[in-house]
């Protein structure tokens, strides 16, 4: 299933690991802040302060293993907080490097060089819950042009984040094992909640916001009961709100396989058992997986949660990008030398459409596009997974026309330009997944934006952080941005540079055919098991 297939989302390059450990040394005044823990020392820059490798959370390592985060040990010393702390632990994956940690629960403020009260965005990276740090995003643009507070958190990733198995959820009296991950994120927001003011920033005005799996933890938090009035926007990039996520069965089977592997197979003592496997073993072990419903902070399917009016309800940006499936269907295919042939553009189709294939096949003819790689790219970019544009509108459609509707601005980037997080000969990425990364984020990617792109990338940045100030993107001097209301037609705001057509808004429920999508069963959203 294409589930399984977005299990390998997003990693990004240019992590640079650190000790997180605390180092005394000179003080001065300019670049060390007082947290409730203790004195951080930081960096100062021209226009903006680096604070990195600041710990939220106790090392969940030994006992604490598959346990809540638990508070931090105070210090009294200023703890050197010039680089990153560790990376959670991981493998290798889109030029990141392993990491074999699980003392990694570190965040990194961004700030700009002066201010108070000013708004604070919390980043959750992507990774597919399997790989990521806060520290690969440089928030220093985004901080010191939309004049706001920026902070990068890590959380518990793989098995470490995401492991659920019976005798993890006995030791949760009542909940659900499986969302450690998600629970260090609702930490770093209480961090947040306690220091944002030492750093200048708003604690009663915080924006949550993250790209793929990233954009799935915004999800889960704005359903959250146990997130309720730490964040008071969000913006979910790359994830629709009206997927489903693991179900505790298929959670619990997953983790008991596994388990049985480690030679842990029985129920009751199965969790004792795993505490005692190395990192590394069982980092590289794991075969993936998303959030668990049924925990205190995941206790509906995300659907059922917007239908049911059980969330959060705060302001939203929601998009995605206009080629998003390119990157998986480049990856596997077309980046390893073996290109989609009309037969795999054909058996796949059947694979993911099931009975409504033919009609698929008709509507979507190859003849229509300019390879069999692209055509199968366009087909699962419309429907039919959590990336896909018309899930994505199924998800807006579920937040905006509820009993007590919030408001929703949508967006799709559509800049065919961008810099890529893969570059795979001889295929045309197009706007795929993560490319609007580097319009909000220096340097993700390594490649340089262009004059034009770096405009789109100044409009990205003041609509983001206008919303975060105001709950609204628009103000004077950007083009309008129409709040989305169900069925009204061109309400999503498309952002592209000048020579792809530039920022204006489309009617991208009839651009990816969503009424097709939706006579056959695949344009509501993706919370079918």
């Amino acid at each position: 299933m294409w589930r399984r297939r977005l299990l390998v989302l997003l990693g990004v390059t240019g992590l640079v690991l650190g000790t997180g450990q605390a180092i005394a040394g000179p003080v001065d005044r300019a670049d060390v802040v007082r947290t409730d823990a203790g004195p951080v020392r930081g960096v100062v820059e021209r226009d903006a302060r680096l604070f990195q490798g600041i710990p939220f959370a106790a090392p969940p390592v030994g006992e604490l293993r598959w346990r809540p985060p638990q508070p931090v040990r105070p210090w009294l010393e200023p703890l050197d907080a010039g680089t990153p702390g560790n990376a959670c632990a991981q493998p290798s994956d889109f030029g990141l490097p392993e990491s074999f940690v699980e003392d990694c629960l570190y965040l990194n403020v961004t700030t700009p060089r002066r201010g108070r009260g000013l708004p604070v965005m919390v980043w959750i990276h992507g990774g597919s819950f399997t790989t990521g740090a806060g520290a690969v995003y440089d928030a220093r643009a985004l901080a010191t042009r939309g004049d706001v507070v920026v902070v990068t958190v890590n959380y518990r990733l793989g098995p470490f984040g995401f492991l659920a198995l019976p005798s993890l959820t006995a030791e949760s009296r009542g909940s659900q094992s499986g969302s450690y991950g998600i629970q260090d994120q609702q930490a770093a927001l209480r961090w947040v909640q306690r220091n944002a003011a030492a750093f200048g920033g708003d604690p009663r005005n915080v924006t949550i916001f993250g790209g793929s799996a990233g954009g799935a933890s915004v999800c889960v938090n704005l359903t959250s009961p146990t997130a309720a009035g730490l964040f008071h926007r969000a913006i979910v990039q790359s994830f629709s709100c009206a997927s489903g996520l693991a179900t505790k069965q298929q959670a619990e089977a997953a983790g008991t396989e596994l388990a049985t592997r480690f030679g842990c197979p029985d129920p009751a003592t199965a969790a004792a058992c795993m505490r005692g496997k190395p990192v590394r073993e069982l980092t590289l072990s794991w075969p993936g997986g998303f959030p668990v419903v049924g925990s205190r902070e995941l206790p509906l399917h995300l659907p059922e949660a917007l239908r049911r009016d059980r969330f959060n309800h705060v302001p939203l940006i929601m998009g995605n990008t206009l080629d998003e499936m390119r990157l998986y269907i480049g990856l596997e295919f077309e980046a390893r030398g073996n290109p989609v042939t009309p037969r795999i553009f054909e058996e796949r189709v059947r694979e993911v459409f099931g009975a409504a294939a033919d009609r698929v096949l008709a509507r979507y003819p190859l003849s229509d596009f300019p390879s069999p790689a692209i055509a199968l790219s366009t087909v699962v970019t419309h429907a039919g997974n959590t990336l896909a544009t018309c899930d994505h509108l199924a998800g807006y459609r579920l937040a905006a026309a509820r009993p007590r509707p919030v408001p929703v601005y949508a967006y799709q980037f559509a800049d065919r330009t961008a810099p890529v997080p893969v570059d795979i000969p001889g295929f045309d990425e197009g706007a795929m997944h993560a490319t609007e990364l580097p319009y909000l984020f220096t340097g993700v990617f390594g490649a340089p934006l262009t004059e034009g792109q770096r405009g789109l990338s100044n409009t990205m940045i003041d609509y983001w952080t206008t919303f975060a100030r105001t709950g609204d993107p628009n103000r004077d001097g950007l083009p309008r941005w129409l709040r989305h209301r169900p069925g009204t037609g061109a309400d999503v705001l498309t952002l592209d540079v000048p020579t792809g057509g530039g920022i204006r808004p489309t009617d991208v429920a009839g651009q990816s055919d969503c009424a097709f999508w939706n006579s056959i069963g695949f344009g509501n959203g993706s919370d079918r098991p």
